[in-house]
């Protein structure tokens, strides 16, 4: 079940001459049937052109688009069975909810029970079968989004397209539709591509997450691959909070910075180099300790944010840019160390954590 997606050196330039821009530049994708795919990237690097270029709203200027083998490049949206869901939502506000669902199904003429049961199913599968005679305006913006998702599933895509369909919304709801969206995408089998600029929605629900910049793919792999192996500096910070230090390989196990000397397990292509090499150590492998542990740089506290399950340190280190430390269960039990800024403390990074990126 799902569609097998394939994007060969696709491009997407808009303007011509010296305003031509290219905002697809020459991508490479396969998307594995029943996938929940991720386009994730700043705002201008790419996705939702890329993203409509596979929905047939935007004609390529080069390259391919093929489902199942089929060559859909310049087929027109009505030709390629899929559903999408827009960032505003786009319901009809005269229509009730089970006739905003229904829409698709008129477009392709099936009408009666037959209808009626499709529409009750795709409102089952959202958990919004009891709000059916509601308008839109009746709902909350989480319960609109949801009624979105039913009208793009109702036709049975064989792909389902979504265009950063939570960034309306607060805080709170993102995070329960996150796992809400996962479950239905995943228990229908659909192949799903998805396009946000929000790395903690990538993180927490894709299979797979193609990282984009500048009309490119600088990364690609699962969320847990991106996060913890970085290719570069670009993706180690756009993924969250990291440490990035400027280090020289001592010996095979050991890097070090004006500070001192800090354990690190690099690969053995490094252990080559003599000039400084880019490593990134993200917060919470990164402990604060007494000043002059075994194995710690030395430095001083700057300042400490309690945030409640976790605090955040930043601490000055001598030829290093402020470390940031994330230290989980401040002050609780299993806390050793509770300086005041402007203290001497100690840094431990974790060997295993240190990831050489480059710096591009």
């Amino acid at each position: 079940m799902g569609t097998r997606i394939e994007i060969s050196q696709l491009v997407k330039v808009f303007g011509v001459g010296q305003a031509a821009a290219r905002a697809v530049d020459g991508i490479d994708l396969t998307i594995e049937p029943g996938e929940l795919f991720f386009l994730l990237g700043p705002s201008g690097c790419g996705k939702t052109t890329l993203l409509r270029m596979i929905a047939g709203f935007i004609d390529p200027t080069e390259g391919c688009i093929a489902f199942n083998g089929k060559d859909v490049t310049h087929a027109p949206p009505n030709k390629r069975n899929t559903g999408m869901v827009f960032q505003s939502y786009a319901l009809w506000p005269h229509m009730t909810v089970a006739q905003n669902v229904a829409f698709g199904l008129n477009v392709r003429k099936i009408t009666g029970e037959k209808q009626a049961q499709m529409v009750r199913e795709a409102l089952a599968a959202v958990q919004m079968d009891k709000y059916a005679e509601r308008k839109p305006t009746q709902l909350s913006g989480g319960q609109q989004q949801r009624v979105a998702l039913a009208r793009a599933m109702v036709i049975k895509p064989d792909v389902l397209l979504l265009d950063e369909p939570l960034s309306n919304l607060d805080a709170k709801l993102r995070n329960d539709l996150r796992h809400e969206i996962r479950r239905i995408c995943k228990s229908s089998g659909i192949t799903t591509v998805y396009v946000t600029h929000d790395q903690k929605e990538a993180l927490s629900m894709a299979d797979r997450v193609a990282l984009l910049r500048d009309g490119k793919v600088v990364q690609l792999g699962s969320p847990r691959e991106l996060y913890r192996a970085p290719r570069s500096k670009f993706v180690a910070e756009f993924l969250g909070e990291t440490n990035l230090i400027h280090a020289r390989l001592a010996e095979p196990g050991t890097l070090t910075v004006e500070a001192g000397s800090f354990a690190a397990k690099i690969a053995p292509e490094y252990h080559t180099k003599t000039e400084q090499i880019l490593v990134s150590v993200r917060p919470e492998a990164t402990r604060l300790v007494p000043s002059g542990e075994p194995g710690a740089l030395t430095g001083r506290l700057l300042e400490t944010t309690y945030l409640g399950e976790t605090a955040q340190h930043l601490v000055e280190v001598k030829g290093c840019p402020p470390i940031k430390i994330a230290e989980l269960n401040p002050f609780g039990p299993s806390s050793t160390i509770h300086p005041e800024p402007g203290e001497p403390v100690g840094v431990v990074f974790d060997p295993n954590e240190v990831v050489p990126v480059e710096p591009n």
